[in-house]
């Protein structure tokens, strides 16, 4: 990128305030305008002799122009401005317009809406930048133009000194417009703080009574690159020692100092070590005259990096790092950077962050440990890269990005590899040995604030995959239902887990799997992606364990496909009972890779979700078979009987059934007349059901031989007794009835045991329209009469089982003489209305769902017959 320079010009005199230099340059809408914009303002405050502010300004300069250029997608004209105490730079795009915030107190907040619009990219945060670097910053609007401009204030010295000579050659004196901390540390041979001044806690922010007695070593971050010496523990018994190192402050940020330590010892020949530190850029105060170079960190003239920033919590990974690349990219004058950070087995790394990369290059891809910057070079050690393109492939990450030159250098703690730091540049041969020291020394100081971090970040991870399997199984296990078990591990994955799930299914007899729910995160995509996976072949269901990677759904989508692109997809299979009864399938949107802790989660869940799966296809297989058997003994279609209303009304007790105890049944014996019955079985479930069966289908059988009510009855006794030990007694109303021809209903009843049957005659009054004989299944000789009724029009007859006249609450029963009441005030209703108001009665007389088999029987003479 060739910027559009202007010359320098000095300003008059009597401006307020007073411009003394000027320098501006244009940059089109370039992916490579940051960059250049950047080397443009590093070389004009280095021409004019500012070293204290180039880092600052190049940060700020790097966000506001990518905010213009690529966000804004307008040209950009840097400005900059000496001034007498201070330099003022200026961004100015061709994107005027002004955001307009809910609640807005001043022209910076409707700026400041505009710039924060963006704030999960890398732009997005120039203002909040400008607010914590900068002494003044604003944004000014004209017709066709936007100008965002910040000040930085110089350090005042001595009127032309800048540096110390001959006293301290090459050294920064130290600030003026502000108290200089000397902070007085004193150490005991076991390397414990003994003393720790006032000015220790102004600058370290760490009280006295926290850091007594403490380990000095836990304050300090000692560079660890092979270059820098001593390690602190030998320093610290050398007779006299100053140079350059970091101590971390109470806010974990670690603030460069220059030290000076010397080795004393007490009235009682102890020896201990006092240590004198100010501020890197104090370091006048206490450097030597002439200083030769002394063992450790000073002995090298390397400028430190800061590359920790201001207003990032520590214990915020991601943005932590996202700062890191993006303050390593401004400070070293790259074009891109990235951060890799080590897999918990430490055989790859993982890119956690990176800024001027390709989007499929970004967060979580995998890299080889070994194979990162190929057979000659090591993650392990720094590493300068002069010109990528004379080592094609050298470097995989940066293949086709057109960068040319990198620095790489690792992230260690405690000796163990925990990462990769590298920038790179557009330009071949920009980067150099010194260079990645800097990086290197920079690197060594943010290693342990990066991996406490990431600890903190894997127990945050290890506690919610905790919370999500503990929740997972809670809600699998709530529910047999096979569709709902489906539905329930795709919305366990989504978006938890994947941006979008497939669940496969298999048969016993086949291994094909085929597919039987999808969800997406977006629900507008959920069809699109069915259509997709539909003339996708399915994966294989094999019993590998773990996830595989399956580029099936990638390969199927079409340029014109309208759901998009897809990222990765892994198959996890589903196995239960040593067999795969499904798979469970999960993708990721374009461009985003999985982390291993969330696939490592995604097993635990496919081995939950396959018991529940295969327990609901078994329950669903079970209740399937138990249901079609109890239907079989549930009567077909009721026989229309002339001039006879008819209301049947049945419930099981129990989940799950549909026959039990109680049963009812009407039938045609002959032409002319029809037989019913009402019975209850001993007990519930299964087991009465069975003899449910035995007695309908016998009712049936011994009627039609043309025997009549006893006889029937007898014989039907006679085969429960049959049964042996499976055997239950029985009650049961049985009765044939005939119409005639002057309306009336005649009809025959022996009633075994059962509740009486009730009549309602049309005048509201209601009496037992038969008496008790014995029960079945019991004796085996039984004298049983048949009784005749004969029922007028507008008459009912009410039969019911014992679960009805049984209903309790507490203490109360519904009984016969409750049944009565509620009948009489049924004169005139239809047969239907009669059993609904007897049901509504039962299930409003405890507020409990009722325990007992039901079954009710309404037979009513209507007034006028019906043809």
């Amino acid at each position: 990128m060739n910027p559009r320079r202007r010359a320098a010009v000095p300003e008059p005199e009597e401006k307020s305030p007073v411009v003394t230099a000027r320098a501006a340059a244009t940059f089109d809408p370039d992916g490579r305008s940051a960059s250049a914009a950047r080397r443009f303002v590093r070389d004009a405050l280095l021409g004019w002799g500012l070293p204290e502010v180039v880092d600052d300004a190049v940060v700020l300069v790097s966000e506001l122009v990518t905010n213009a250029v690529v966000h804004a997608g307008t040209a950009a004209e840097v400005s900059c401005l000496r001034e007498e105490d201070s330099v003022q730079i200026g961004v100015t795009d061709r994107h005027p317009e002004r955001g307009l915030p809910a609640f807005s107190e001043s022209a910076a907040d409707a700026a400041a809406s505009e710039h924060f619009a963006d704030a999960e990219g890398e732009g997005g945060r120039g203002l909040l930048m400008c607010s914590a670097l900068s002494s003044r910053w604003g944004v000014e609007y004209t017709a066709g133009q936007k100008t965002v401009w910040f000040r930085l204030p110089l350090q005042r010295s001595t009127p032309g000194t800048r540096y110390a000579l001959p006293q301290a050659p090459g050294e920064v004196l130290p600030s003026t417009d502000g108290p200089v901390l000397v902070a007085v540390v004193q150490v005991d041979g076991e390397g414990a703080v003994r003393s720790w001044n006032a000015d220790a806690e102004g600058l370290f922010q760490h009280p006295a009574d926290q850091v007594l007695g403490a380990p000095w070593a836990e304050r300090v971050v000692w560079p660890q690159s092979a270059a820098t010496g001593a390690g602190l523990a030998d320093t610290l018994r050398l007779a006299r020692w100053e140079g350059s190192f970091a101590v971390r402050r109470a806010d974990h940020r670690a603030i460069e100092v220059y030290g000076s330590q010397v080795r004393v010892l007490d009235a009682t020949g102890t020896p201990s070590t006092l240590c004198l530190m100010v501020r890197e850029r104090d370091r006048a105060v206490l450097a030597a005259p002439l200083n030769s170079s002394p063992p450790g960190p000073a002995a090298t003239a390397v400028e430190p990096l800061d590359l920790l920033a201001d207003g990032v919590r520590a214990d915020d990974l991601a943005a932590l790092l996202q700062r890191t690349v993006e303050r390593t990219r401004d400070l070293l004058d790259g074009d891109a950077a990235y951060l890799l950070l080590t897999t918990e087995d430490e055989s790859e790394f993982e890119v956690r962050a990176s800024t001027g990369l390709p989007a499929h290059r970004q967060r979580f891809a995998k890299i080889p440990v070994d194979g990162l910057h190929g057979r000659y070079d090591s993650a392990r050690l720094p590493a300068v890269h002069e010109d990528l393109d004379i080592r094609p492939g050298a470097v995989p990450l940066l293949s086709g990005t057109g960068l040319r030159s990198l620095i790489t250098v690792p992230l260690k703690v405690e000796g163990r590899l925990t990462g990769s730091l590298g920038v790179a540049s557009s330009r071949p041969n920009h980067y150099d040995n010194d260079q990645a020291l800097r990086l290197q020394f920079a690197a060594d100081r943010i290693a342990l604030t990066v991996e406490n971090a990431r600890l903190a970040e894997l127990e945050r991870l290890r506690r919610g995959s905790l919370s999500f399997l503990v929740e997972a199984s809670d809600l699998l296990a709530g529910t047999l239902e096979h569709e709902q078990t489906l539905a329930l591990m795709a919305q366990m994955a989504v978006p938890t887990l994947a941006a979008w799930c497939a669940v496969y299914t298999t048969s016993e007899q086949s291994r094909t799997a085929h597919l039987a729910f999808v969800l997406h995160e977006d629900e507008e995509r959920i069809d699109r992606l069915r259509a997709l996976l539909k003339r996708t072949t399915a994966p294989e269901a094999v019993a590998t364990p773990g996830a595989t990677g399956w580029s099936g759904p990638a390969e199927a989508v079409t340029p014109a496909d309208p759901i998009g692109l897809i990222g990765e997809t892994y198959v996890l299979p589903l196995s239960a009972r040593n067999r795969v009864i499904g798979l469970l399938v999960l993708g990721s949107s374009a461009g985003v890779r999985f982390r291993q802790e969330i696939l490592e989660l995604a097993e635990d869940l496919s081995r939950r979700a396959a018991l529940a799966l295969d327990n609901s296809r078994l329950y669903s297989e079970r209740n399937a078979t138990s249901q079609a058997l109890q239907r079989s003994l549930l009567p077909p279609e009721l026989p229309k009987i002339p001039g006879v209303e008819v209301e049947v009304f049945y419930q099981a007790a129990g989940e799950g059934n549909e026959v039990g105890g109680d049963f009812y049944d009407l039938f045609s014996i002959r032409e002319g007349t029809y037989g019913f019955a009402i019975g209850d079985v001993c007990g519930t479930g299964p087991e009465a059901a069975s003899v449910t069966g035995l007695a309908r289908h016998s009712l049936r059988l011994l009627a039609r031989e043309g025997l009549d009510a006893p006889q029937v009855l007898s014989r039907l006794n006679a085969a429960i007794l049959d049964e042996g030990s499976r055997s239950r007694f029985l009650t049961l109303l049985y009765g044939e009835l005939t119409p005639r021809p002057d309306g009336c209903i005649e009809l025959s009843l022996v009633c075994a045991g059962h509740p009486l049957p009730l009549r309602l005659r049309v005048d509201g009054q209601v009496d037992a329209a038969a008496t008790p004989q014995p029960l079945l299944g019991v004796l085996e000789e039984l004298e049983l009469t048949a009784e005749k009724v004969v029922l007028e029009p507008g008459e009912v007859l009410l039969c019911v089982t014992d679960g009805v006249t049984e209903r309790r609450e507490g203490q109360r029963m519904l009984g016969e003489d409750g049944l009565a009441e509620v009948l009489s005030g049924c004169t005139g209703l239809t047969a239907g209305a009669v059993a609904a108001r007897v049901q509504r009665a039962v299930e409003r007389f405890a507020p409990e769902p009722p325990s007992d088999d039901m079954a009710i029987i309404a037979l009513r003479v209507p007034l006028q017959r019906q043809g």
